[in-house]
């Protein structure tokens, strides 16, 4: 649930809530104190249009006179003719909406207030119908009046009674605003429980896991995941975390991926380079020392160190190409390039170096004289001597042999680069462009190499449109394939008329 859902539901709670509740509690208690007025009084009525005193309450009021007049009677009745008696009692009864009628047979003998005893007294109950034993009175429901009946004889028989008349404006009394009040307390306390129970688990729970997530983050624990308990922002904040974790995850293994990389970079080409510096340190003293005594040595002996020095300068280049895989940095020039000239240079020019290490290169091209594709002609180039140089080193014939093939294939051209060599296991056929994956992990001059000229084959490859991949036999050798589309005049029509259409959609 959104925060401003949250904050709306809980406003609306705050002022809802406790009303209803109040009306409900209003009601109940309103309900329960007519009910007892209808049982104890037969008030039938009563309405929660009368809420101020119960007759209950105003009962209370008259019953220490009323005590005292029934007291009185036992002890001396006669006093009630006492009319001085009687206006004490009136005034005890001042301010109370209470006074007293005394009458004598079907007379009034005594009251302080004639305008009401007038409307009241006809229909005052007989003599004989004291509410002496329960004190609980009659009430009139019309006239909104209470009424207490004792009756006694006066000195010359007659009968007498007198009234404690009580006026009842209301049936509910103060203790509806006590009881009201605490009702009032309890629903704001259990309102108060509630909304911050469910804040709490809504907002701040969630809050306080993002907070120790966040701590885990900060100590460099990553493994430590939460899973969205609810809807809304929080859920966002929620997926962002876990987005951001998974992503720093990821950043940090590849981070020790590619230290682990560069570390073994370091290794592979200080161990390749230490091997060619060491011959031509050992061919420098020869000359140095006189061993190479003829012009012939001595020619032996500088081809040697020219071969050494082209081979650091190659595990170079290497570095520099290596170092713009990642950042897709490699610079590229394409040319269009007739594919019959330039693999035939490429052979010539191998062939020389091949030769002199007693490997036979075959070379077939079965494309047309006049095939043309889009290439960059110094990374193609470096393409074929990474595939052959890869050759060479796991070439473990006598007679080496290389073979190089240009096949049609409609569209594109395959070019083949098929070895005697060792082989590559199955297993380790699918990971050979790997950066730094090597099938043989012992290390020595012969076979030595930074592990990352295949990979940049591939890199190089797939940036020219095309795709490579390789077979092998084990203990017969290996064949890498890759394939480049060729160009045609069409192709360069229809990729002018693609873009000029791109433009005009872009107007």
């Amino acid at each position: 649930m959104k925060l401003k859902t949250r904050l709306f539901i809980t406003a609306l709670t705050i002022v809802i809530l406790p009303l209803a509740l109040s009306c409900v509690a209003f009601m109940g208690i309103g309900m329960m104190l007519v009910y007892s007025q209808q049982e104890d009084y037969g008030i039938e009525t009563a309405s929660y249009s009368m809420m101020s005193e119960n007759i209950q309450t105003l009962g209370k009021v008259t019953d220490e006179v009323f005590s005292e007049l029934k007291q009185q009677i036992g002890v001396d009745e006669n006093k009630l003719e006492d009319k001085a008696y009687l206006q004490a009692i009136s005034d005890k009864l001042h301010g109370k909406a209470s006074y007293i009628i005394v009458r004598k047979g079907d007379k009034i003998y005594y009251t302080n207030n004639e305008v009401a005893t007038d409307k009241l007294f006809d229909r005052l109950p007989c003599y004989g119908e004291s509410t002496i034993d329960d004190g609980t009175g009659y009430y009139y429901n019309d006239m909104q009046k209470l009424v207490k009946q004792l009756d006694f004889k006066f000195q010359d028989g007659s009968e007498g009674s007198i009234f404690l008349i009580t006026r009842i404006n209301t049936i509910i009394s103060k203790s509806l605003l006590l009881d009201m009040f605490v009702a009032i307390v309890l629903i704001l306390f259990f309102t108060s429980i509630m909304l911050t129970r469910w804040i709490n688990k809504g907002v701040f729970k969630p809050i306080s896991e993002l907070n120790i997530a966040m701590q885990h983050i900060a100590d460099g624990d990553l493994e430590y995941s939460i899973t969205p308990c609810c809807e809304g922002e929080l859920a966002e904040n929620y997926k962002n975390y876990e987005e951001m974790r998974l992503r720093l995850k990821e950043n940090a293994e590849e981070k020790l991926q590619t230290d682990k990389r560069n570390r073994e970079l370091i290794s592979n080409i200080s161990h390749d380079l230490k091997t060619p510096i060491t011959a031509i340190k050992g061919y420098v003293e020869g000359i140095i020392d006189g061993v190479a005594d003829t012009p012939d040595k001595v020619d032996k002996y500088i081809r040697t160190i020219y071969n050494k020095a082209n081979d650091m300068d190659r595990l170079i280049n290497e570095l520099t190409v290596y170092s713009g895989i990642d950042s897709n940095r490699i610079p590229y020039n394409f040319h269009k390039i007739n594919v019959s000239d330039y693999f035939n240079d490429c052979v010539e020019e191998v062939g020389l170096d091949l030769e002199s290490k007693n490997i036979e290169l075959n070379y077939s091209n079965l494309v047309d004289n006049d095939t043309v594709i889009i290439a960059d002609p110094e990374q193609l180039k470096r393409v074929i001597n990474n595939i052959i140089g890869n050759s060479i080193k796991y070439i473990d014939k006598e007679k080496g042999i290389i073979d190089i093939r240009i096949l049609d294939e409609l569209d594109s051209i395959r070019v083949e680069i098929e070895d005697n060599g060792k082989g590559v296991a199955a297993k380790d056929l699918s990971n050979i462009f790997e950066r730094f994956y090597r099938t043989d992990t012992s290390r020595n001059s012969s076979k030595g190499g930074s592990g990352i000229g295949l990979s940049i084959v591939k890199k190089i490859i797939e940036d020219h449109g095309g795709y490579i991949w390789a077979t092998s036999k084990e203990g017969e050798g290996t064949c890498l394939h890759f394939v480049i589309r060729k160009y045609k005049e069409m192709d360069e029509n229809n990729s002018t008329k693609r873009s000029t259409k791109s433009a005009k959609k872009a107007d």
